[in-house]
């Protein structure tokens, strides 16, 4: 007889439970019952029927991507996996996804896509860029054929019609239509090289729509190096190209108008900003007018003008004054010269001459003969009239 544990039957059975690929991913609908949240952010509950139930639990990073809750009584049909919890020796659904019960297999699938992408932060508004303000070409991803094409190429044309439209042909629903929008966007971000690209088409059925609920729809877009503006469908209706894309449109007129601006307004925009400017200039060159007059006041004030107006008469009367003295001065001087030449003419010995008077000095020394006894017989003298002289020899016996 072999004795078991406990623990070994709950690890016997967990490992037959887990090893079984059709309890790994499953769908279950039951009524929901005892649903509580603990503390930590876990849901706890429980899904039955008329003759079982099956406890549950979800963790919070599941739970939080929830928009409703299952409430106590309804039906509900969740995905999970069937695992055994050791510590209770329970089995017990670990939930990744609940909806209620009656949505149809599409729909559910649905919620659960975009709770798994909401989840990974593909719509999430802090990634959504902004639209350029002056695009130059504009990806357009629709179907060639139809109204909207021509309802986005007349929209832009009469706002903006400067940008180039860079049409992606794509079936816009059909079994085909998910993958060449893929290509459509891929191609306008490798080939194109669009500011922005338009995702469109007009409204119709769940059906018609679901091209743009898929998720590699949703990736592409997600991808796109250029933003996207959806617009999908009606107004009424939201797919998953409108939470992930950058921006949403109601219709694809309402996305032309969104991505280029209105030439009118913008000429209109000019001319306000052209009267702002010419109003600043004009002010501007008022407020330096006004500050050049006072300059040119504080200039004049501060000129050296008047100082050297004053400097100059005080020179000028320092000149005539300098000039009154050298003129008295040189008068004073003419006079000393004039007396000093009266004294000079006064010792002139040619006036003697010109008297009639004549000057006789001896020959060996050139002395003047003033005295008689200054010569002697026989000695050479020499006499000097005013207009010449002469020499001669004393005879005689001396002084008389």
């Amino acid at each position: 007889m072999t004795i078991w544990g406990v623990s070994e039957i709950t690890q016997y059975l967990k490992e037959l439970v887990e090893s079984d690929p059709s309890l790994h991913d499953l769908w279950v609908e039951g009524e929901v019952s005892n649903f509580s949240i603990s503390m930590a952010g876990h849901a706890f509950f429980t899904l039955k029927d008329a003759a079982s139930q099956l406890r549950c639990v979800m963790f919070r990073t599941y739970l939080q991507r929830m928009e409703q809750l299952p409430q106590n009584g309804e039906k509900a049909i969740a995905r999970g996996s069937v695992r055994v919890y050791d510590a209770q020796g329970v089995y017990q659904l670990y939930v990744e996804f609940i909806a209620p019960a009656g949505l149809g297999d599409a729909h559910i699938r649905l919620l659960e896509l975009t709770a798994r992408l909401e989840a990974e932060g593909l719509f999430e508004p802090s990634r959504k860029r902004p639209l350029p303000t002056w695009p130059r070409r504009i990806g357009v991803v629709t179907s060639a054929a139809g109204a909207v094409i021509h309802d986005i190429h007349t929209v832009i044309a009469r706002r903006y019609p400067l940008v180039e439209i860079i049409l992606a042909p794509t079936p816009v629903q059909g079994e085909d239509a998910a993958p060449r929008i893929c290509q459509g966007i891929a191609d306008l971000n490798q080939i194109g090289q669009v500011d922005v690209i338009i995702l469109a088409r007009g409204g119709g059925s769940r059906e018609d729509l679901a091209p743009f609920n898929e998720e590699m729809v949703v990736r592409a877009i997600f991808a796109s190096r250029a933003p996207v503006v959806s617009a999908v469908g009606h107004e009424t209706d939201t797919t998953l190209a409108d939470l992930v894309a950058d921006q949403r449109a109601p219709t694809p007129s309402a996305a032309a108008e969104m991505v280029v601006p209105d030439v009118r307004e913008l000429r209109q925009r000019i001319a306000t900003l052209a009267e702002l400017l010419a109003f600043h200039a004009r002010s501007r060159l008022e407020r330096q007018g006004e500050r050049l007059y006072y300059l040119g006041e504080g200039l004049r004030r501060r000129s050296p003008l008047p100082r050297l107006e004053r400097e100059r008469e005080a020179l000028g009367r320092l000149a005539e004054r300098a000039i009154g003295a050298t003129a008295r001065r040189l008068e004073r001087n003419r006079m000393a010269v004039s007396s000093m030449e009266g004294r000079l003419r006064a010792l002139d010995p040619y006036a003697i001459l010109r008297r009639g008077f004549s000057v006789t000095t001896r020959a060996e020394d050139g002395r003047p003969v003033t005295d008689p006894g200054q010569v002697q017989p026989g000695s050479l003298i020499q006499t000097r009239v005013l207009k010449g002289a002469f020499s001669s020899r004393v005879v005689g016996d001396g002084p008389a």
